[in-house]
Formats: C-alpha cells, structure tokens, sequence
C-alpha cells in the first residue's frame, strides 16, 4: 500500500474515498486493505488518548445502506480485533447512534466508527470516529492517518472479542421515551402520536427504522412512508434533503396521503428535513426557525447559532422571540464548535443548526441528530395538536425572501486561495462605492452585503470554499426581480477578473 496518498483521504474531520469501480475517472482507493489498516490506526490513535492498552479498549462498528459498507465494515473491524480490542458490530446503524454507544449503559464504547459517506453518489465510502467527548477533529484524523501512513501495525497475541448486537433498536427506544416524557398525555401517555399520520422518507438509506423503531410504538399512523429499505443504489432518489428531487418526493408522500406531517432524512441520518399537512417544505430557514422556537420557549433569551447563509427574516423572527441569533462560518463542525464556545465563554447557546440540515442541541451533547431534531418537532407537533393547533404556527411570523439562489463561481487557477481572497477583498473597496450597498458587520467569512435599494432589498454573501476551486455566491431578495438586479451589478464588478467562471451568473 505504498502507493496510497492518504491525505487524500481526509475530508475535513471524516475519511473519504472511492470504494467501488463504475464511476469514470474514479479511481478506487478506500479498499478493504486500505479500511483494515484504518481501524487498526484507530485503535492505536484511541489507546494513546484513553490511556488504556489495546486489549481493553471496545469499539463499536456501524454502516450505512452503501453497497460497500458490509465489506468495509469487515476490514475495519479485523484490523481492530487484531490490535487485541472488543468490538461490536452494530451492522446498519446511523452516525448518531454511533456517538450515543460510546455513552449508552451496557455498552460504553471507548470509540465507535460508522462508515458513510453521507449523500455521496454509491460508488463512495468513508469513516466517522467518535470517542466518549464527541467526533473527531481535523487534528485527530490527520493523526490516524499519520499513523496508518507509518505503517506501524498493533498486532496481539490475543485476538479481540467479536459481538454482533443491535444498537440501533437501544437508540431508538431512547428517542420513544423523549417523545413520551415531552408530550406527557395523560390520557395515553405510552401512545401521544396517536391520530397522527406521519410518513418517512428515507431514501433507502440508514434511517428506515424510525418508522418501525420510533413512530408504531408511539401510535402513529405511517401509511405512506416510502424508501426504507436500505438499498446503496439509492434507486429513488438522492438522500439529501437539499436535494430537490428528494423533497419533491417527500412532499409528494405526505399530500396524497393526507398526513399530518412528512420526515426526510439523509443517508446516515445526521441530517432532517420535515413537511407540513399542506405539503409545504420546512427545511433550511423554516427548519431553523422552527426548532429555534421551540428551543426559546423552552430556554428564553438564548443564542441560536447558525451558519453565514441564513436570511435577514430569520435573524427578526428569533430576535422577535428574544432570542440572539449568532450568524458563523458554514460547516456544521464550525456552527457546533461555536455554540460549545459561546458557552463556556458564559453566553447560554442550546441550538447549533446550519441550512443544511445538521442541527445539535445542548441537550443532547451538541450531536448532530436528525432523529432527535425530528423528535422534538414530534413533541411540539403532538402538543399543538392537542391544543388543536397547527405546529408551523409556530413560524407564522418569519419572514421568508421572495427569490433566493446560489451560484458557484468556479476559480480557473492553480492558486485559488489566493485569487478568490483577491476578489473578496476587491468586493468590499467595490461595495464602498455603492450608495445603497452596506457590507455587513461581524461577518465571519467573506464578505456579506446587505442591499438596500428598492429593485434589489436583499443581501448577497461572497466566500471561499474550504476545499475547492470555487467561490459561492448566495443572493436573497424580497424583492421579485431582486436577485436579478444584484446578478446584473456583480456582473459589472465581475468582468475584470479573467479567472473566474461567470457562466452561472451569465445565464442566470
């Protein structure tokens, strides 16, 4: 394996990699050798930072519904059985889950792995590591990767103790006993969700078990769910609830089937999205806002912390329920690291979320839990229909943009860093000579502005991507032409820079 760039594998604070042929110029390079020697790193990285041999570390091992995970999940776990370490096989599970047994009785994993690749096209895999203080950073997995670069293999004399177990079903009980403490009915305490339709959409993904684990014991009804067979083609559609095609399915289920509400998750269940009764999306700033609400009800004058892209409407509607809201970097790692900070700075902060869908609460160590996010909106959505109420009544007053877009400038240049930082700095002098243009302050990566004429009453934030050749441009208006008016001025701008693709723009 000397061949292998193991940087390369680094996404961030995951592994990512190619782990089957199919796909046309990608070439595979997560194979079962390279999985094995990562779990055994692991167990080496866990026993320095635990300060425990080998042999009395436990890890537990879960995979989502990709065709490559079962092979994978051998290797990773052989490499680790080696190293003299008890494992569990926790077979399909979600990423959640897998933090929950390194904390749950009974199991008290020392680390956990999931293998997934989130909404990535089938022929992709990766790892996730967890210990019991959370997942892990961009320092930790560049040290495993340093240690599987090394070549430095741990290998017992003892084999580790194999066990199979399903984790999943611990998991989800939890989550039926949130739903039945929030609620409290008194008159059916074991069933508040029954009279509720509730259809899942998951994708084929890892999250099919909230229906038959979550909502059945609870009494709903989920006549409708659809894609919960785990399937690592993902035949129906891409499991991302910011894909269109997907929420476009979900919304679909949930009219003609009448129901009360609609759930979609994502491949390994880290992210959520929801649906009205009248088949209306509630997933970027409605998610936000919804589940903000509930948090300032239940922790009043608290920071909502959110990523750089969420609308001016969203920052009035929890200011409106005198909440902070606390605007960061997009990465959900960032938007949790933040909100953990601002607390132990002193500033109460019980929600981390990004429009992306990753949402962590205080409550349940800042995980980010799509089903526990989707359980809490169950709670409030029982609660209000006991009240014979309607749960987005509780977003009636955000106040939403009447155009939103989201352009990819792609940076045609070996030094992209630097040249996308020249267009940003060269923005901010530009925007200085508008009238109706403010650069916006406290603004933590790029530049945003705020646009105040009448055609455009909107913003526009330009950044850099963290990985890739590519500058994103997010445009919201509340205006109807509105993202069009500040497309045609940023064209202007634009003009000079002979490296950067407009394409996007030009034909927006």
């Amino acid at each position: 394996m000397n061949n292998i760039d193991w940087k390369k594998l680094q996404n961030g604070s995951d592994i990512r990699g190619v782990a089957l042929e199919g796909v046309e110029g990608e070439a595979v390079n997560l194979t079962p050798e390279v999985a094995h020697t990562l779990g055994n790193a692991f167990v080496n990285w866990l026993s320095q930072k635990a300060g425990k041999s080998t042999s009395d570390l436990t890890i537990g091992i879960g995979r989502d519904s990709r065709l490559s995970g079962e092979t994978l999940s051998q290797s990773v776990t052989e490499g680790i059985a080696i190293a003299g370490s008890k494992v569990y096989n926790f077979n399909i599970a979600s990423t959640p889950a897998m933090f929950m047994s390194t904390i749950t009785d009974g199991f008290n994993c020392d680390g956990a792995i999931m293998l997934t690749a989130s909404h990535l096209p089938f022929n992709r895999n990766g790892l996730k590591f967890f210990t019991p203080q959370g997942g892990l950073g961009k320092p930790d997995i560049s040290e495993i990767l340093e240690i599987a670069q090394s070549g430095k293999t741990i290998d017992s004399d003892t084999k580790g103790q194999l066990n199979s177990d399903d984790f999943i079903a611990v998991y989800a009980a939890k989550l039926v006993e949130t739903v039945r403490k929030g609620v409290n009915h008194s008159n059916n305490y074991e069933k508040p969700l029954t009279g509720l339709k509730i259809v899942v959409d998951a994708g084929n993904g890892a999250g099919g078990f909230y229906v038959d684990k979550v909502l059945k014991p609870l009494g709903a009804n989920t006549t409708g769910s659809q894609f919960l067979d785990p399937d690592g083609m993902f035949p129906n559609h891409i499991p991302n609830p910011e894909n269109k095609e997907a929420m476009a399915a979900i919304c679909e289920a949930v009219v003609n089937n009448n129901a009360d509400f609609g759930i979609i998750f994502d491949t390994d269940v880290d992210r959520v999205a929801a649906v009205d009764a009248q088949g209306n999306e509630i997933n970027r700033n409605r998610m936000i806002a919804l589940i903000s609400a509930i948090v300032l009800q239940e922790h009043p004058g608290s920071t909502i912390v959110t990523d750089s892209i969420t609308s001016d409407g969203l920052t009035k509607f929890i200011e409106g329920l005198s909440g902070k809201h606390h605007r960061f970097k997009r990465g959900y790692k960032n938007v949790i690291n933040e909100s953990v900070r601002l607390n132990n700075s002193g500033t109460e902060s019980w929600l981390a979320i990004e429009t992306s869908g990753h949402g962590a609460m205080k409550e349940n160590y800042f995980l980010d839990d799509g089903a526990y996010l989707a359980t809490k909106l169950l709670v409030e959505l029982a609660k209000t229909k006991l009240q014979k109420k309607s749960l987005t009544d509780l977003i009636g007053d955000l106040e939403e943009p009447l155009s939103s877009e989201e352009f990819r400038l792609k940076i045609n240049t070996d030094d992209f860093k630097s040249y996308g930082n020249e267009v940003i700095d060269k923005l901010k002098d530009f925007a200085n000579t508008q009238d109706d243009w403010t650069i916006v302050p406290n603004n933590y990566e790029g530049i945003r502005i705020s646009c105040n004429s009448p055609e455009e009453k909107g913003w526009l934030l330009l950044r850099l991507s963290l990985h890739d050749p590519v500058i994103p441009l997010n445009i919201e208006s509340n205006v109807e032409v509105g993202v069009h008016k500040i497309v045609t001025r940023l064209l202007t701008f634009f003009q000079d820079f002979e490296s950067l693709d407009l394409s996007s723009l030009k034909n927006y």
